[in-house]
């Protein structure tokens, strides 16, 4: 009798578990890495909490009607080749020393910043920036130095820029 024994190899030198199992295999490593890209550089702007945010409008709304009751407006230069911001106030009326610039980038809520202007002359003030912004941002100048309170600050003023077109904008109340 004359029997041939088969040589069997392991499973994994198999070809037909690779022709199987490879596809998937490649599939679940393609999805793993796609879900820790969209975790890893995932948007800021999603909020989950309205009843809060809904909160905040209203008060910086009334934020803006003292301002457009005291008549305020502002115009702020970029210089981006000296690396410094300046802040030209109009009826600029017992206004402090020191004013906050808060930078809020569209998207990314870690490239946010905030500027402490001090004050060069009645109603002009002037600031450092700690690296030249691009693109677009919300601008926000209030007179609280305290971040936690800028809610809380007597009046705002808003606008928004971008770099790409210009480098100044005009900070004005919401209201009128």
């Amino acid at each position: 009798m004359n029997s041939a024994v088969e040589q069997v190899l392991p499973w994994y030198r198999q070809f037909w578990f690779w022709f199987v199992f490879g596809p998937l295999i490649f599939i679940i490593v393609l999805c793993i890495f796609t879900v820790s890209l969209a975790f890893h550089y995932s948007d800021d702007i999603v909020t989950d909490n309205y009843y809060k945010d809904g909160v905040m409008i209203n008060q910086t709304l009334q934020q803006d009607e003292r301002a457009a009751a005291l008549n305020l407006s502002a115009t702020i230069k970029f210089d981006l080749a000296a690396g410094e911001v300046l802040v030209s106030v109009k009826n600029a009326q017992n206004l402090p020393q020191q004013l906050v610039l808060f930078m809020d980038h569209p998207v990314k809520k870690t490239k946010d910043q905030h500027i402490i202007l001090q004050e060069i002359a009645t109603g002009e003030y002037r600031a450092e920036l700690s690296s030249p912004p691009t693109f677009s941002w919300y601008l926000v100048l209030v007179p609280e130095l305290d971040i936690a309170k800028r809610t809380q600050a007597e009046w705002l003023l808003s606008g928004n820029i971008n770099f790409a077109k210009s480098s100044q904008a005009l900070l004005q109340p919401r209201v009128k």
